[in-house]
């Protein structure tokens, strides 16, 4: 509910910032791809750092309040900023701030879910995310339809939105503690045990895995502090390919500005787009979730980017309602196979006791090369055109997803 309350915020800022920045504010969008990269990467900053630092304090619910407050705030800073270096500042601290709260968070929900469920635990998170993503660009066009050109008062629902957030989630979320041991058993109190068989070996019944608490303490004699050899292994091959797939991901706007770029749809209606991937998403998040469970989550991972590919294609084409909503359905299918199982596969690969640095490592590289994706892709924007950019992403994406399959599903 805390990631619910906190996308309103976000989601209904971001639905509007790309009209905000090359509407109202008449920047380029070279600029806009600086921003977006921003958006996209400025959390790499410290994501990992939080994770590593939730695992060696065990106290990842303090960690994340310090990641929601700080983008709290940023929300604040719009309604008094004007200008593209403030914007960039307050998107780069809201970023921030999301780069603290992530890695705990997912570790929070790793701790507390049973083991064979867990893309399904995640895909419940991303969907009440979702819901949340859809209400925000949902309050986003309301206000512009009430207001025209009101986006401040865009700023200030989004600013209560975010108060609300961070009070839910000191009062109520509880303070999951790694180290802890909680189990729960069905057996009945046994009987008391002879003298005699004291010394006999005996093969004691497995208690239950309680469904609130997971034990994650550490064998005898092994430190409990995470090493940074938590990135060996399969887990180092797994944020090689999400590396170099996150290169080749651009975030939302770009999609949705070439979709307009056609002049088929009137600016008002712009986060509507982010409401028609939004609700897909949150249609497939826990089904996606579930299948990823029962057949392989690194196939799910690769397979979705293929959607990914198949959106750009759309918004190049562009044209038409069928080619908008294509986007919009591919981009939303995307999200459900990649997001959630990306976090849930980094964990199950993370070697045990650090789950959160491993979550925040794979986080931050998608988060690095994303940053370094969206910035490129405006230049290239700018130089070639929309539809010639999309198209090429596409194809280069393609060509890229053999060796990504080979890096984690194979190996």
């Amino acid at each position: 509910m805390v990631s619910l309350l906190t996308d309103v915020s976000s989601e209904s800022v971001a639905a509007i910032l790309p009209l905000y920045v090359t509407g109202a504010l008449g920047l380029s969008m070279v600029a806009y791809g600086f921003l977006e990269g921003l958006h996209q990467g400025v959390s790499a900053v410290v994501r990992i750092a939080a994770g590593y630092a939730a695992d060696r304090t065990d106290r990842p619910k303090a960690i994340a309040v310090a990641g929601y407050g700080l983008s709290m705030l940023t929300r604040a800073g719009l309604l008094v900023v004007q200008g593209f270096v403030g914007i960039a500042v307050l998107v780069g601290i809201d970023r921030v701030g999301k780069g603290i709260r992530t890695a705990p968070r997912d570790a929070m929900i790793q701790e507390v879910s049973q083991s064979e469920h867990l893309a399904r635990s995640f895909g419940v998170h991303r969907m009440l995310d979702t819901i949340g993503a859809t209400v925000g660009p949902l309050l986003a066009f309301v206000v512009l339809l009430l207001v025209p050109d009101g986006y401040r008062v865009v700023f200030a629902v989004s600013l209560a939105a975010a108060l609300i957030g961070v009070a839910a989630l000191i009062l109520f979320v509880p303070n999951v503690r790694f180290s802890r041991t909680t189990t729960t058993s069905t057996t009945t109190p046994a009987a008391p045990v002879p003298a005699a068989a004291e010394t006999s070996p005996v093969v004691r019944p497995r208690t239950l895995r309680s469904r609130t608490l997971r034990s994650r303490a550490p064998r005898s004699g092994s430190p409990r502090r995470p090493r940074w050899h938590t990135l060996d292994g399969p887990l180092k091959r797994l944020l090689v390919a999400a590396g170099v797939l996150g290169l080749l991901t651009v975030g939302d706007g770009f999609i949705y500005l070439a979709i307009m770029s056609h002049g088929h749809l009137d600016p008002l209606w712009f986060p509507l787009l982010f409401v028609g991937t939004n609700g897909v998403f949150l249609l497939l998040a826990i089904p996606v979730g579930r299948i990823a469970d029962r057949t392989s989550r690194a196939a799910v991972l690769i397979g979705g980017h293929l959607f990914l590919a198949g959106a750009y294609v759309a918004a190049a084409m562009g044209g038409s309602w069928i080619a908008l909503g294509l986007a919009l359905l591919m981009l939303g299918i995307f999200y459900a196979a990649t997001d959630g199982v990306l976090a849930a596969l980094a964990g199950q690969l993370s070697p045990q006791g650090r789950t959160a640095t491993g979550i925040g490592a794979a986080q931050t590289v998608v988060a690095i090369t994303r940053l370094v994706a969206s910035t490129g892709f405006g230049a290239l924007w700018v130089l070639f055109g929309a539809v010639p950019t999309m198209v090429g992403a596409a194809v280069v994406l393609v060509l890229v997803l053999p060796l990504a399959w080979w890096l984690v599903v194979r190996r």
